[in-house]
């Protein structure tokens, strides 16, 4: 029986599903397993952020900030961009500091993609970039980059159309960990640039990296008017709950970025983005250079540990995530094996189909996540040793 008109839902809506990565979260929970699935650190956020954060709400920050982002905030960014990148950015008409840079997708695709549009998702990539299109009424396309290799710069040459509005780049890469190289960037330009489309750049791993540079793509030759660069506090200072994120872009595209963020969040939470202003201003870059470090040994247990046990791996460049090929080790399906890894094993990690278009293509893959203590990991280490033998028999 068909439901009434007003029961009914939108059709966008019927094209993809709840999010998977928080799905398993729960599942880690129910079943009492270590949560290698939800990418969220599970150790302290600098106490200069927490005391910042604390000054802030005792100075009675409570109150809406600007729409677009806190004074403060918008000019700290500006410095940092300009010092870190060379790149030279307006505060009052170049930014905008969002609900994370979760909401800084949705906000920007939103004010720069029509309906029937096509917007590129390189694959495997973060579960929200489809969804977001979808959001839009376009069309996401998807190309296949495979975990460890190049960008297959033809394929995507003949993935893009007189209706491609936007390339998405992730880079470092949630869930493969590819750092992109300067030519490959520069391939995109390339694209961008001969179909006249925007580049729509997710950077908010640039300071968690273990090989190559971060090179923003709007640093290229022709591409600050055809950039727009997200990325956020989340992972650099370890507070994803704060959600302060924010989005660098031309100024007539920021003017319509600002009103759909207006209408969908209205602002960032104001003394969290006074904290936020504090780090960027305080921290200098052995802070930076500390957190890549600390990432590293967290990535080389985990690595060598999931190697051990038969698991076939790339060592990420970048990000906090390893993506697992478990085909040698079971012929269930990622669903199925990561549910299983769950109740049994202790460990809980995100199939691999959620990263993927098609789901085959990551029937066999599992993503974990190293944003954890040294000591949790080892745990998670001991439980997927102990479990070795139970597969390899």
């Amino acid at each position: 029986m068909s439901l009434p008109h007003a029961a009914s839902t939108a059709r966008r809506t019927h094209r993809f599903t709840e999010s998977v990565i928080r799905g398993m979260t729960r599942l880690a929970r129910e079943h009492d397993a270590i949560n290698l699935a939800q990418g969220f650190p599970d150790f302290p956020a600098p106490d200069l952020l927490k005391d910042a954060a604390a000054d802030a709400i005792h100075r009675d920050i409570n109150q809406y900030a600007i729409t677009w982002g806190a004074t403060r905030l918008r000019e700290a960014l500006a410095t940092k961009y300009g010092e870190w990148y060379g790149l030279p950015v307006d505060p009052n008409t170049e930014l905008t500091v969002t609900c994370g840079a979760t909401e800084a997708m949705a906000s920007t695709l939103l004010a720069i993609v029509n309906p029937g549009d096509e917007v590129i998702v390189l694959e495997p990539f973060y579960e929200n970039y489809g969804p977001d299109a979808v959001l839009c009424d376009a069309k996401p396309v998807f190309v296949p980059m495979a975990p460890g290799e190049s960008l297959d710069l033809d394929r995507l040459a003949a993935a893009c159309t007189e209706r491609t509005r936007a390339i998405i780049v992730n880079t470092p890469n949630n869930p493969a960990g590819r750092v992109l190289r300067r030519d490959e960037l520069q391939g995109i330009a390339d694209l961008c640039q001969r179909w006249d489309a925007y580049a729509v750049t997710d950077e908010i791993y640039e300071h968690i990296r273990y090989e190559g540079d971060h090179i923003p793509i709007a640093t290229l030759p022709g591409m600050r008017d055809r950039t727009i660069t997200i990325s956020g506090a989340s992972k650099t200072f370890s507070i994803t709950g704060w959600r302060v994120g924010w989005i660098i872009a031309p100024p007539q595209t920021t003017d319509a970025i600002r009103k759909v963020h207006d209408f969908l969040t209205v602002g960032a939470p104001a003394p969290l983005q006074d904290a936020v202003a504090v780090a960027l201003e305080s921290l200098g870059p052995d802070y930076y250079a500390g957190l890549a470090r600390g990432y590293r040994i967290r990535r080389d247990l985990l690595f060598n540990a999931l190697v051990a046990v038969g698991f076939r791996c790339t060592s990420p460049q970048g990000a906090y995530y390893i993506l697992a090929d478990f085909g040698g080790l079971s012929s269930d399906d990622d669903t199925t094996f990561s549910r299983w890894m769950a109740r049994e094993v202790g460990v809980t990690p995100v199939p691999g189909s959620s990263f993927y278009n098609d789901p085959k293509l990551g029937r066999s893959m599992v993503r974990f996540a190293f944003c954890k203590t040294e000591t949790l990991l080892q745990e998670a280490a001991d439980k997927l040793l102990a479990w070795k033998p139970s597969v390899t028999a």
